[in-house]
């Protein structure tokens, strides 16, 4: 019985018998009509029932969960079910979702033949990374008669995923910035200025080509004009350095400023890793967090994936000083460091400031500022109240400081990216890029 539900439908004909047995006083010709709709709604509902119940298990459900899911993606979650009966059920699905995901509305409607599977898909979006523990699956089954409803829990069993950083942006970024072939949207291409530093090949000379790496040699041994072919210095170190404090919990599309940090770091590492550079990754707060040695390896990516998955935020303030211990302690040679930061104001630049033009000696500093794409969408609109003009003006007071901070860096030779948190990852590979094909690393 605690399997068995009364539907909408079941009460309002409960209601209509109730009203045809109240008529029965009033007209009394109409009572033993009143009696025989009672009976017959009685074996119409004992009929549903028993076509609902008569199976044991009429119904089998299997589930399959994406492999390594990951933030900010829409992983696909597919279900298969089976009716095993002769009859056609009607069939309300519920998924008892991850808590991270604070959905509580979630129901499918699908009808079940008899003897087909059904196949049902829907995707989730995790905002977080961490164990995400799937329940069971409820299955509601009533017949065409739609009186009863029988609840069935598919024994798909608790199911727990692990989700990662995004691996599927990490790949998306990989396609757009080694395809040499077709063009994509957000990648530039960056045209290159003066020599590289490694010897690749010796090729016949092409209009265009730099005439002060002529091969005069091989030109006179060939007869034509030959030139020396240079590509990009390999074996440079990336670090990047994840600021975890307070300052990087906000939130945007439902990532905080620390997850699209991640998601960046991953990709980007991945890129070093491909152009033959390593990679290496620093996390801090108020303490010291990760720190993964800058190697090109060949499970140096897996090894910064399982240290990215286990960092967390931390409600504190960012000490830049343990960050200068920390460059000067693990970072040997110059390297190009991406700091991945969130400056709010021009006070909490000054108070950093002396500590990253020390790094910026030793190393190639890049710092990464996001832009609060929210705040900018509200000077766009259009003022119509005392109080959204008000508004526009401290929006536009926050910017105009953002953009002050930006400067500063600048002023100091500090290279800076200004980006929005969704633009992130191309933006800093496009740095990384630009960075390798001026020779600065």
């Amino acid at each position: 019985m605690r399997d068995l539900f009364l539907t909408d439908r079941f009460f309002w004909c409960c209601g209509g018998l109730s009203l045809c047995f109240v008529l029965g006083f009033a007209l009394p010709w109409s009572f033993p009509f009143a009696i025989g709709t009672g009976l017959a709604f009685l074996f119409v509902t004992a009929r549903d029932a028993w076509r609902l119940f008569a199976h044991g298990l009429p119904v089998d459900c299997k589930r399959k969960l994406p492999g390594t899911p990951g933030i900010g993606d829409e992983n696909p979650v597919a279900l298969e079910l089976l009716n095993r009966s002769s009859s056609t059920f009607y069939c309300s699905l519920i998924e008892e979702l991850p808590i991270q995901l604070q959905e509580r509305n979630f129901e499918k409607k699908v009808v079940l033949p008899p003897g087909e599977k059904v196949h049902v898909a829907y995707t989730f979006r995790p905002t977080s990374r961490g164990k995400y523990v799937f329940g069971g699956s409820l299955l509601f089954l009533s017949t065409r008669l739609g009186l009863l409803q029988r609840r069935l829990r598919a024994h798909t069993g608790p199911c727990e995923v692990r989700v990662l950083p995004s691996v599927l942006q990490m790949k998306k970024m990989e396609l757009k910035a080694l395809n040499r072939i077709s063009t994509h949207s957000g990648i530039k291409k960056i045209r290159r200025i003066g020599h590289g530093y490694e010897f690749e090949q010796i090729k016949s000379y092409v209009p265009g080509d730099d005439y002060r790496s002529l091969n005069w040699k091989a030109s006179s041994r060939k007869a034509d004009l030959m030139v020396n072919k240079y590509e990009d210095e390999r074996a440079q170190q990336l670090y990047c350095m994840i600021d975890k404090s307070r300052a990087m919990y906000m939130p945007f599309n439902g990532l905080s400023l620390m997850e699209y940090a991640i998601n960046a770091t991953l990709a980007i590492s991945n890129i070093a890793l491909k152009k033959y550079d390593k990679a290496g990754l620093i996390t801090f707060s108020d303490v010291l967090g990760s720190a993964v040695k800058a190697d090109s390896k060949p499970l140096q990516l897996k090894l910064l994936l399982n240290q990215l998955y286990k960092e967390a935020e931390r409600p504190t303030e960012a000490n830049y000083e343990l960050l200068y211990f920390a460059a000067r302690k693990l970072i040997t040679g110059r390297s190009l460091i991406l700091l991945f930061t969130n400056f709010e104001s021009a006070y909490a630049l000054e108070r950093a400031l002396p500590v990253l033009r020390r790094i910026n000696s030793s190393h190639l500093l890049v710092t990464i500022v996001f832009e609060n794409s929210e705040i900018a969408g509200l000077v766009e609109d259009e003022a119509q109240t005392l109080e959204d003009i008000y508004v526009q003006s401290a929006a536009q007071k926050y910017l105009m400081e953002k953009k002050q901070v930006v400067q500063k860096l600048h002023q100091y030779g500090i290279q800076t990216i200004y980006t929005k948190p969704e633009e992130l990852s191309v933006n800093t590979i496009n740095k990384y890029l630009e960075l390798k094909s001026r020779g600065l690393i």
